[in-house]
């Protein structure tokens, strides 16, 4: 179900000789000497007449549409060429179709049609859900290979994603097998933290790349430096947005590239995020602020179930001295072929205190207590930028050719792509539901399969109000195990 927001709908009615299940589009025109604005479907037909919305709301439990025998079957599933066709260039699509993305997900079908047309977009759907390929898709169909100028822009939270990020851009730009093509293609370059700064100056002074994928401090240093500036800029992604503006380390510098270094009458913007909390007035604020034209749509995608729903989700109570003896009998038990443990970051007063941090009691335990692994990896963030690419790569070379264990901090919970992943273990409970739902959604990630995979949380019995809060607030429900 896709969901396009509307604040403050208008009363309308429709006339419906059936009710039927709503699998199209909503579009809005509007003649600018007019106050009405028409809703339209992807058939072209008016749907309905309202004044002054300033959303499209699409929503199958509120609105139904007239179906003929012939248009039932054009329901069926179109393929990501048919959505893309006519948009995107030929070689990008036959990249696309090699690398095995042929059936679009749902967040594809519902949200290409949208960035295709040039609208101004907010992606919020479920992790694992194929966010990425949607707007590097519109990328490709906009910007022009053969001009030696940044027309994309990526912004991206961490270095890991942006390096996940940069491989997929890279991998879709790249030449299409047995078809050599004597035109340029699109050039793709990861300006990200720890990167070599100095190399990428020359770089973007002597032919600056086609599209840029960046963490917003790096970003920042070079357009401030003018080295480079975004006055050719086509469109721009804020990925893992809510993250983004929740950083205070970040938001500064994030509210300035949205309104001072780039126009939103210049570009097409995209927020890519599975979780907007309080999201209606994320979108009042991108209209208020300038951030995006008035006229942005909100496809939303799984409103209802914010996790896949291949996820089982358990918890098991113990002691705080417990949690070490209770995590290995819980891994015995499963014998996962690929996990991720998660551990709470440690705190300031716990380091002044000199006290050993979660993930070094759990690496250190494992290694010398559970010996049917040998790839135990740890990943967090107090770690360099060379460690942590190294830890990351391990983990999906283990992931791939066998099994390993990966002992993370949420540095690894935020849009990382590891299919191969199939348990979860929360040794510390995430500080909110939202960084419970990404935790959740490193798993479960493997398109189109219902393969089931198992969140576990280990708590103490004070800590069980708050695990419920995160199952009412996320609507998911986690059985007890007993050991």
């Amino acid at each position: 179900m896709a969901c396009y927001s509307l604040i403050n709908p208008p009363p309308f009615t429709l006339i419906c000789p059936r009710k039927t299940s709503l699998r199209c589009f909503l579009y809005r025109t509007q003649n600018p000497n007019s106050r009405r604005s028409n809703f339209i479907n992807g058939a072209g037909r008016i749907l309905c007449s309202a004044e002054k919305p300033q959303f499209a709301q699409l929503n199958s439990s509120s609105v139904n549409t007239l179906t003929s025998p012939t248009e039932v079957g054009r329901n069926r599933v179109s393929t990501l060429r048919e959505i893309c066709e006519g948009h995107v260039p030929e070689q990008v699509l036959r990249r696309v179709e090699e690398v095995g993305f042929v059936v679009p997900t749902d967040v594809q079908r519902e949200s290409l049609p949208m960035l295709l047309s040039g609208r101004d977009c907010i992606l919020h759907a479920q992790t694992g859900s194929g966010k990425t390929l949607a707007y590097l898709l519109l990328i490709f169909s906009v910007v022009n290979a053969q001009r030696s100028a940044v027309q994309a822009l990526i912004v991206v939270p961490t270095r890991e994603l942006g390096m996940q990020v940069t491989k997929v851009a890279r991998l879709l730009a790249s030449k299409p097998m047995e078809h050599e093509l004597e035109q340029k293609t699109s050039t793709v370059m990861a300006l990200l933290d720890g990167g070599m700064l100095k190399r990428h100056k020359s770089w973007l002074k002597a032919e600056p790349p086609t599209i840029v994928v960046a963490t917003i401090g790096s970003l920042c240093q070079m357009l401030e430096k003018n080295v480079f500036k975004l006055e050719a800029m086509r469109v721009l992604v804020i990925d893992e947005v809510d993250f983004m503006f929740n950083s205070s380390k970040q938001v500064h510098s994030l509210r300035k590239l949205l309104t001072s270094y780039s126009s939103i009458d210049s570009r097409q913007t995209v927020f890519a995020s599975a979780s907007i909390p309080q999201h209606r007035h994320f979108l009042y604020d991108c209209m208020q602020q300038k951030w995006t034209k008035n006229d942005v749509v909100h496809v939303h995608l799984n409103s209802v179930q914010p996790m896949p729903s291949c996820l089982q989700h358990r918890f098991v109570i113990c002691g705080g001295d417990e949690r070490l003896e209770t995590l290995l009998s819980l891994l015995q038990a499963d014998t996962p072929k690929s996990a991720i443990i998660f551990v709470s970051e440690q705190s300031e007063k716990s380091k002044k205190a000199g006290n050993t941090p979660s993930s070094i009691r759990v690496i250190e335990f494992l290694r010398t207590s559970y010996a049917e692994y040998s790839e135990i990896i740890l990943l967090e963030e107090d770690m360099n930028f060379n460690s942590r690419a190294s830890s990351l790569l391990e983990v999906r070379q283990g992931g791939a050719s066998g099994s390993c264990i990966l002992v993370a901090t949420d540095i690894a919970a935020r849009g990382i792509d590891l299919p191969e992943m199939t348990h979860v273990y929360n040794f510390d409970l995430p500080r909110t539901a939202v960084d419970y739902l990404h935790r959740s959604g490193r798993t479960g990630r493997k398109p189109f399969s219902d393969e089931k995979c198992t969140i576990t949380n280990m708590i103490t019995l004070k800590e069980r109000f708050v695990l419920q809060r995160f199952e009412n607030e996320l609507m998911f429900h986690c059985n007890e195990l007993s050991l």
